[in-house]
């Protein structure tokens, strides 16, 4: 009510509010859960807790755009990230395997591409270090598996046989299967995929995906991220959501897509639609649809207007026909569904615009603001159409950074690299970018991902790539909070430091304005997360 005492108050502070009104303050109120002040400290009201930011950087709560927290067997499965060659990865799996001798899978996540001589791994990869037991190791863009012999015999993958559920196998010229799966996050985390290795491997059982999905949800939470976009699940898959909320475990507010592949029935538009109408508060709200047009990069599998650049012969393939696509963006903005749609080529990036152009000659002008998640290729022709049709470029920061795109900058050739990740040129072209971290495919912090839109540089700062394509911080922030917000129709109520918005806040060490070397970003961390009012995650504690 009017004058009553807000429950919080954080002074003392550098606030970057991301609202052009009043872009600056220093002090904020929190009442009932919304943010009912904002000033300098010498105006500030009294309140029931006081916290002092020591002269740290206040910002709206983070909003993570793409996060899959359902994902990343943090603890049960062995970390290949920044293995830099095959003998790495070798040792540390090798060493897992050892550590656990009683596990019947050993499984791992986030090997890199250009970690393997030629990019391509194989079953002879792995022979020999996991004493007879099958292993199953994920990329760290979780779009291919590499498995080991005895993982493919365990899963009945063999000349003769065909493709499995969760993927495509490929094959030597013989016809025998070489060990590699692709297309596993458009197959495998489907309901027909997580069915097929449900009771097969260890961390597709309900318990170890609580178990993941408690663990992120908690990082979120460490990391300020108070809006989490959970961009790929089934129906079967939100009861997970819903327990956490049920359990209290909800510390970060939850958007939750639902994945269409092709195939999709209309008995499942039906239950997208239930879904919809069932969970939509501020807590726990799903709607979006995911979809595909094309897959990564790395493997030569997205599908690129011109042929990759060291195989002459292949540009990559669409999942849709451009006018079935077309048709069906038209069907679901029918139906009243956002869209989320995984394009990384050229070509897949404007079989979307194409199709959005399409749903506007169909259906005349709509807020429908559907994105196009990575865009990590766009032909220049193509930059000012985001903004003409509305459509938001959803992308990932770190997934530019010097020591993870080797393989990706050999795939597409020097020629293309000016139109990769193109965050500068979209921006300049009035685009709206929304950031997210992807995890698990990278780290989930926001500051590593701030630190890579400000440098292109790699973590050590020893490598920079493509620094035209630089953003200055402001533009960072608003990508990560207000940009993200709006992609996902939650700017009414966060993404700002706004009167009357939720006060989800984040308060920083340090105050990111100040500091002369971008590197200082990383040392950087978050001292409190607040979620309506609500201190929910302190570094001091």
């Amino acid at each position: 009510m009017p004058g009553a005492i807000p429950e919080l108050l954080i002074r003392n502070g550098r606030l970057f509010t991301v609202d052009d009104a009043l872009p600056w303050a220093e002090a904020v109120a929190v009442s009932d859960g919304r943010i009912s002040w904002i000033g300098s400290d010498a105006d500030a009201p009294p309140a029931r807790e006081t916290i002092d930011a020591r002269g740290g950087l206040v910002l709206p709560g983070f909003v993570d755009a793409h996060n899959h927290v359902r994902l990343g067997a943090v603890g049960t499965a062995v970390s290949l990230s920044g293995a830099r060659s095959l003998e790495e990865i070798r040792s540390r799996v090798a060493a897992f395997a050892r550590e656990r001798p009683a596990e019947d899978w050993i499984e791992g996540e986030g090997w890199n591409y250009s970690a393997i001589p030629g990019g391509i791994p194989s079953a002879r990869d792995l022979e020999g270090i996991t004493h007879g037991r099958p292993a199953f190791l994920f990329s760290y863009d979780v779009h291919t598996v590499w498995m080991n012999r005895e993982a493919l015999q365990r899963l009945g993958i063999v000349r003769g046989s065909g493709d499995v559920p969760f993927g495509r196998v490929a094959r030597d010229d013989d016809g025998e299967p070489t060990g590699f799966i692709t297309d596993f996050a458009v197959m495998g985390l489907s309901r027909d995929g997580q069915a097929a290795l449900e009771g097969v491997l260890p961390s597709f059982s309900s318990d170890r995906r609580y178990g993941r999905l408690l663990e992120s949800l908690e990082m979120a939470t460490r990391f300020g991220i108070t809006t989490v976009v959970e961009p790929q699940n089934s129906v079967d898959d939100i009861p997970l959501f819903a327990r956490a909320r049920d359990e209290g475990a909800l510390q970060t507010r939850l958007i939750v897509a639902l994945f269409h592949p092709p195939g999709t029935t209309e008995d499942d538009l039906h239950a997208f639609e239930d879904a919809r109408r069932t969970f939509d508060d501020d807590w726990l709200r799903v709607g979006p649809i995911k979809l595909y047009i094309d897959d990564v990069i790395e493997p030569h599998t997205a599908a690129m207007l011109e042929p990759y650049a060291n195989r002459p012969g292949e540009a990559g393939q669409l999942f849709w026909e451009p006018e079935t696509f077309a048709d069906l963006i038209v069907r679901l903005e029918g139906r009243r569904f956002q869209t989320f749609t995984h394009a990384t080529g050229d070509r897949g990036v404007r079989t979307v615009l194409d199709a959005v152009e399409h749903a506007r000659r169909i259906h005349g002008p709509r807020d429908v603001r559907h994105q196009i998640v990575h865009v990590e290729c766009v032909h220049p022709d193509d930059l000012s159409r985001f903004a003409e049709l509305g459509v938001v470029a959803c992308m990932q920061p770190r997934h530019a950074a010097p020591e993870i795109v080797g393989e990706w900058r050999n795939n597409v050739g020097a020629a293309r690299w000016p139109s990769a990740f193109p965050w500068r040129s979209l921006h300049d072209a009035g685009a709206t970018l929304a950031f997210s971290s992807d995890w698990n495919v990278a780290e989930m912090d926001p500051l590593v991902g701030i630190y890579t839109a400000l440098t292109r540089a790699s973590l050590d700062g020893a490598e920079r790539w493509t620094p035209e394509q630089r953003l200055d911080l402001s533009t960072t922030i608003r990508a990560y909070t207000l940009g993200s917000a709006y992609a996902n129709f939650a700017d009414r109520d966060r993404g700002s430091i706004t009167l009357g918005k939720h006060g989800d806040l984040v308060v920083l060490s340090d105050d990111l304005f100040s500091l002369e070397d971008h590197r200082a970003i990383l040392d950087s961390h978050v001292e409190l997360t607040v979620l309506g009012g609500t201190v929910v995650y302190s570094a001091q504690s």
